[in-house]
């Protein structure tokens, strides 16, 4: 019987939670230590068996989001009854703890209830976090916020609007998986540049990198931290690495809305091309493109 793939707490736009199924049948067996470059919401890493996890993000509200989580291994109870305690504070909807919206406004607005509901309580914690930086804060701003996304304005402010959505069942376990997850393995959280990053690894013939970097045609929010002149960075040292022997995978997308990544396609070509079934959809475009094509790409034959 298959293994359930788990989500990620974090609910991350571009998050592989959707993928992990097709992905890690994919990737090796016998992991020593599991590097990623670009970490995001972490669904890769929780779905990946390996003896040490070595975890990396430019973004770093991300990494901070790990480690805050994550500090809170074998202490779970602690670590929800703080939550709940802000829940209560700002007088959220909480679904999972039966915190429910009225019956009025849910006849009112059938489909945004909880933005209605929460809107008042969510700017009020928005503002809290952007004068205090508390990243507890900042969770629950992800989990009551739009589309779960992390955005700052040009002045460093925290400023997506409310979601609706509020904690659920699927927040609690993600949660609980999470947390299990972290109490059970070693791993290191880092914020650097992905090149730095991987500059100072060293690595053994079990290692395995797995990397999904910011989609260079996909026109994502994340895509301010990528461009053209990265994407050739990184496949020439993806070269590097196969030269010495070391397994990687990466994911990508080749098509997308009619553009087409020449840069990885021409490189592609040098490695075993997996097709992915991922009806790929973009934050700023919800609808599928059917011309769209995400690969995963490997040196290695899966063993």
């Amino acid at each position: 019987m298959k293994e359930k793939v788990v989500r990620s707490p974090f609910f991350y736009v571009g998050d592989k939670y959707k993928l992990m199924g097709q992905l890690r049948e994919l990737f090796p067996d016998n992991i020593s230590t599991y590097i990623e470059p670009f970490a995001g919401g972490g669904s890769s890493f929780l779905n990946t068996s390996a003896k040490k996890y070595i975890v990396n993000d430019i973004d770093y509200y991300v990494i901070a989001l790990h480690r805050c989580l994550s500090s809170y291994a074998g202490r779970k109870e602690e670590f929800l009854n703080n939550l709940y305690n802000l829940i209560d504070k700002y007088k959220l909807s909480c679904s999972y703890r039966n915190i429910t919206v009225p019956n009025e406004l849910k006849k009112k607005y059938v489909k945004t209830y909880y933005s209605h509901f929460n809107k008042e309580a969510y700017t009020k914690m928005k503002a809290d976090f952007n004068e205090t930086g508390d990243i507890m804060l900042l969770y629950l701003l992800l989990i009551y916020g739009f589309n779960h996304m992390i955005r700052f304005n040009s002045s460093g402010k925290f400023n997506l609007p409310v979601g609706n959505v509020d904690f659920n069942k699927n927040v609690y376990n993600a949660i609980c998986h999470y947390l299990s997850f972290m109490e059970s393995s070693d791993i290191t959280f880092i914020n650097k540049d992905f090149m730095e990053f991987l500059n100072e690894l060293e690595y053994d013939e079990e290692s395995y990198i797995y990397l999904d970097p910011p989609y260079l045609i996909s026109g994502s929010e994340y895509n301010k931290y990528w461009n053209e002149e990265d994407e050739q960075r990184l496949c020439a040292y993806l070269d590097d690495l196969d030269q010495r022997g070391i397994r990687f995978g990466i994911t990508n997308l080749i098509n997308h809305k009619g553009k087409v990544n020449q840069t990885f396609l021409k490189w592609s070509k040098k490695y075993i091309v997996y097709n992915i079934d991922s009806n790929y959809i973009s934050f700023n475009d919800n609808t599928i493109k059917k011309d769209s094509k995400e690969v995963f790409v490997t040196n290695y034959g899966r063993k």
